[in-house]
């Protein structure tokens, strides 16, 4: 029988945390969205959150310290670089194994759930003596950069900050170039410039910006001009160096709070967290294969499937914890500058987690629902990379996973 280690922790709450997350669907204030079948009550979101649950900037440095602190030297912390206004972006790493796992969380100032996740995992993975701990600290190295934009995330909003004049003086010869494409000048009704940084990355990992390049546009690698991808970058680049591949790279992330489950056996229901391979274009990335020959969508996919598997066997079918399925991944929504497809375009398996709501939709409750569902997710890929059964699966069943009625463009990760 498969173990599955990733409950250790939760198998005796996991009745418990149904319950909740089915009291937080059912009670908090309702919007104006309509019901949804037997039992699922309405669409929930809050204008101000009703909470100060999530970790800040400066409870991370500390909680970090400490659980390294407590590992007795397994967790090792590191700073690794620095935001344009000072904060310092960490790593954590664990386990000795040849395979690498990096993820990343808060790329998006306003996407949390992953930093708790990622906490949670490190405090376990750095005190647990268990078969199965011990089983992926000798087979997998995990580094983690739990907030990769501390800015963003002080101002409760999805871009970084910096202006153009400071890009400007970080690459001189893009004085007399426009303004990147995925530069903004203001955000989410905040009047500070800068940028999406998960459209800053591209498949040239030695990339210097050129002034020909800019604007760019969509479809288009980016171009490294915030510190922020340039360090996750260059931890990518150190990984890669020292083992000679970084096996996965996952990036976790939130979406709309109120999509619904189309078909599977929660048909109907909303959606906890759907995942995703990277969005190259049409017959996987084929316009991609002669420069980067390196990339493998398949291997994306049954990444992503052991992620979907790992969920299901932790909670059964109808938990609502168990509410995943795929991501919105039309050809049109080609994002060559994104993370997860410039480290896929260098041989990386890339996974994009993306959970119900951005961190001020979502009640206390619902929110340690998602945050267990997430840490479950990466817990199922540690556990499938330890024991190797992340390389038998079909990748092709990974389109048998539930969609979440696409009928519009969808919310961009």
């Amino acid at each position: 029988m498969k173990t599955v280690p990733r409950s250790r922790r939760i198998a005796a709450g996991i009745l418990t945390a149904g319950a909740v997350l089915a009291g937080a669907l059912s009670t908090a204030p309702s919007s104006a969205a309509p019901p949804e079948g037997p039992g699922q009550g309405t669409c929930k979101t809050f204008d101000d959150p009703q909470f100060t649950g999530w970790t800040s900037y400066a409870e991370l440095g500390r909680k970090l310290r400490q659980i390294e602190r407590t590992s007795g030297g397994r967790v090792q912390v590191d700073v690794v670089g620095r935001t344009t206004q000072g904060r310092e972006l960490y790593t954590a790493r664990v386990g000795t194994g040849d395979r690498v796992l990096l993820v990343q969380s808060a790329i998006h100032g306003n996407e949390r759930t992953g930093t708790e996740a990622l906490l949670g995992i490190l405090k376990d993975l750095g005190t647990g003596n268990d078969p199965d701990t011990r089983r992926a600290l000798e087979n997998v190295t995990l580094v983690a950069m739990p907030m990769v934009n501390p800015d963003g995330g002080e101002l409760n909003r999805r871009a970084n900050v910096v202006s153009w004049d400071e890009v400007v003086a970080d690459f001189p010869q893009l004085a007399d170039a426009p303004r990147a494409w995925y530069h903004s000048l203001r955000g989410d009704g905040i009047e500070l410039p800068g940028f999406d940084l998960n459209r800053d990355f591209n498949p040239d990992l030695d990339y210097v910006p050129q002034p020909g390049d800019l604007p760019g546009q969509q479809t288009d690698a980016g171009f490294f001009l915030s510190p922020e991808s340039r360090v996750i970058r260059d931890v990518y680049v150190d990984l890669r160096d020292e083992f000679g591949a970084v096996d996965a790279v996952v990036d976790l992330h939130h979406m709309g709070p109120c999509d619904r489950i189309t078909g599977g056996p929660q048909d109907g229901r909303h959606i906890s967290v759907s995942l995703d391979y990277p969005p190259l274009g049409v017959n996987d990335g084929a316009a991609y294969q002669d420069d980067w020959p390196l990339l493998d969508q398949d291997k994306s996919r049954r990444y992503a499937l052991a992620v979907a598997n790992g969920i299901a066997d932790a909670y059964g079918t109808q938990s609502p914890l168990a509410a995943t399925g795929r991501y919105f991944h039309p050809d049109a929504r080609e994002y060559a500058g994104q993370g997860r497809s410039a480290f896929a375009l260098n041989g990386s398996a890339t996974v994009l987690f993306e959970v119900r709501g951005q961190q001020d939709d979502l009640g206390q409750k619902l929110k340690g629902m998602l945050v267990q569902t997430v840490r479950t997710g990466v817990e199922s890929l540690i556990d499938a990379m330890a024991t190797g059964e992340v390389d038998t699966l079909d990748g092709d069943a990974f389109f048998d996973l539930p969609d979440y009625g696409w009928d519009d463009e969808g919310s961009a990760d």
